[in-house]
């Protein structure tokens, strides 16, 4: 019952008509007004803002908004895997063989997520990550390593819910929602996927970094609302920390695991 009225209700608010007007009026100037209430609200940590509230213009301003400078600072170990946001770890595991991940008790295909048959074989095995963003988290997004961008691509059209209970009751939201996905080879020599997914109502996702060569710690991209990062690790080429326990609150630039140097495929 509580799954079909869930879905109901992420179909009634979810269509072109209602994505367009939230979206129209997040950048509106009026939308000013709302941002102390909206601050207040989610408890923003206003001292490692770049600006001061009354600086931003729009609420999609401050909803994208920058840190001060070293207020996120990523692990200096070359083999350290950072978060690339702040976030709730909602989920961590393994790939199964069939390709298949398990978060929330429900199956999703990461053949569908990736959308190509071609790349996924290779995280067979491999471990996932998935981390949401609620509307109270700094929403740009950083490179969890270094290494070279060798593809990047865009699937999928509407966005349903990536919170706890949109990945329990929601339709495949990780392999069916508006994503942008960035594949890098790290330093380690392994492969790992970002796979950047659309929240409710608005699919702005915008890559930000230039070129193809990646810095651990650096902007790559940014969320205009509250959404989901799923990271995608070759096999045999990365540990977590053994202290992850999820639910597990997180910064950018925090220790999530190693890249392992002797990998075997």
């Amino acid at each position: 019952m509580i799954q079909s009225f869930y879905r109901l209700m992420i179909e009634l608010t979810n269509g072109k008509w209602t994505s367009s007007l939230l979206k129209r009026f997040a950048l509106s100037k009026a939308s000013r007004l709302f941002i102390p209430s909206f601050a207040k609200l989610y408890q923003i940590n206003e001292s490692e803002m770049e600006k001061d509230l009354k600086d931003y213009h729009t609420l999609h301003d401050f909803f994208t908004r920058k840190l001060k400078a070293g207020a996120r600072i990523p692990d200096q170990n070359p083999q350290a895997v950072s978060s690339p946001v702040d976030a709730v770890i909602e989920d961590i595991g393994m790939i199964e063989p069939s390709h298949i991940i398990t978060v929330k008790g429900k199956n999703y295909s990461i053949k569908e997520m990736l959308g190509d048959d071609r790349k996924v074989e290779k995280y067979s095995s491999g471990h996932y990550m998935i981390f949401y963003l609620s509307p109270s988290h700094y929403h740009r997004i950083h490179s969890p390593v270094s290494g070279k961008v060798v593809d990047q691509w865009t699937l999928g059209g509407k966005s349903y819910p990536v919170n706890k209970y949109g990945l329990k009751y929601g339709k495949d939201s990780l392999s069916k929602n508006y994503r942008k996905i960035t594949e890098v080879k790290h330093a380690g020599g392994g492969f790992l996927s970002i796979v950047k997914v659309g929240a409710m109502f608005v699919n702005s996702i915008e890559v930000i970094h230039e070129g193809d060569d990646l810095i651990k710690g650096n902007e790559m991209a940014y969320f205009s609302f509250g959404s989901t990062v799923v990271l995608l690790f070759e096999k045999n080429s990365f540990e977590p920390l053994s202290s992850i326990h999820v639910p597990f609150d997180v910064n950018v630039g925090d220790c999530i695991g190693y890249i392992s140097l002797g990998r075997t495929n």
